[in-house]
């Protein structure tokens, strides 16, 4: 299954991943892997008993809004799905707006 409107793949977790997870809330909702690569296969994270608990945390203080955050294992390797639901209010990422189209994420400007 292709990255595409409503899947992401990270082979590892970053920050900046939030504007991912803010597109998502903003257009139809969708689900980011991490730990997964580009041809969708599970390639595992070393520091999930972590994670599982800094990316709800920073979910909510940086986005106000509440995501599914589930651990999940394929083949021994451990991997995160963080399920986002469509906002029914406009979600920002420290000021910026992001919206998921097709498989890219862009940042909304003007009014």
């Amino acid at each position: 299954m292709p990255e595409n409107q409503n899947i992401e793949w990270k082979e590892s977790w970053r920050d900046e991943y939030l504007k991912w997870i803010c597109g998502f809330a903003n257009a139809h909702g969708g689900k980011i892997y991490i730990g997964v690569n580009d041809s969708g296969n599970v390639v595992g994270l070393s520091d999930s008993k972590k994670l599982m608990e800094d990316i709800p945390n920073k979910i909510i203080d940086i986005l106000g809004i509440g995501c599914d955050v589930n651990l999940l294992k394929k083949n021994g390797k451990e991997y995160i799905e963080i399920i986002v639901d469509s906002s029914t209010y406009p979600v920002n990422y420290k000021g910026e707006y992001h919206y998921r189209y097709g498989s890219t994420m862009k940042r909304l400007v003007g009014a």
